[in-house]
């Protein structure tokens, strides 16, 4: 083998390889720059309030069940199925204690304020406040979500929640998200909110459905599913 066709070989070799590291440079950066641009996108926050707590028991149901036990749980377990799908949580409370001083002259006004308070400085995309409901009729049973007649973030998210929990818990007879101007959490909270009864705890059948941790967690992932697709379409909005 000549001497001329060794150096035009070995220009060859040492232009593939060249080319070869070029490209693998450029795909590498291309990574380190989406993975950089994932890391700086805003994760979606989400508050979850676990409504009464402390000397606030809130719904007695009538196998004795307590409203603010039942709230605390379910929404723990929602929380980790947000956290599931990538969603930063902030709680209001994560234990039975209530959100008041001991000495508080009015310990419900003061709780709520604090409430409120949380919802401010986490500043979400929205918040849901997590309950039980009950009706003097025992036969009434179901779950409804409310929201402040005037928001429309808050019907359509409303909206998402309840048909998620209608049809992931077979609802037999299905209720419908509900405006309201009356209860303090949707009047004072800013942005989008929530108030999501889960069910009756004066229905026998429903009160001691909701004290079973399989139940929980299906109005848990029900009311997940909902808070996510409405997220979803928000970032499907803001794109477009």
């Amino acid at each position: 083998m000549s001497q001329e066709l060794k150096e035009q070989i070995l220009k060859g070799v040492v232009t593939i390889l060249l080319f070869t590291s070029v490209f693998f440079a450029a795909r590498q950066a291309a990574v380190l720059v989406n993975e950089g641009e994932a890391e700086t996108e805003e994760r979606f926050c989400v508050v979850i309030d676990a409504g009464h707590g402390g000397d606030d028991p809130g719904k007695i149901g009538i196998n004795g069940a307590l409203e603010k036990e039942i709230n605390l749980q379910v929404a723990e377990k929602l929380k980790a199925f947000l956290e599931a799908s990538d969603v930063k949580v902030v709680m209001t409370r994560t234990t039975d204690g209530g959100l008041y001083d001991e000495n508080a002259s009015n310990k419900k006004v003061q709780d709520m304020k604090q409430r409120i308070q949380i919802i401010e400085e986490a500043q979400p995309q929205l918040a849901v406040s997590i309950h039980q409901n009950s009706y003097s009729d025992p036969q009434v049973k179901g779950p409804q979500v409310f929201y402040y007649e005037d928001s429309e973030g808050g019907k359509e998210l409303a909206l998402a929640i309840q048909e998620n929990m209608n049809r992931k818990l077979s609802i037999a007879r299905p209720r419908v998200a509900k405006g309201n101007r009356t209860y303090y959490l949707l009047k004072r909270s800013p942005g989008v909110i929530n108030i999501v009864e889960c069910g009756f705890l004066t229905n026998p059948e429903e009160a001691a459905l909701l004290q079973t941790e399989k139940y929980q967690r299906k109005v848990a992932e029900a009311v997940a599913d909902g808070i996510v697709t409405y997220l979803k379409k928000q970032k499907e909005n803001e794109n477009n």
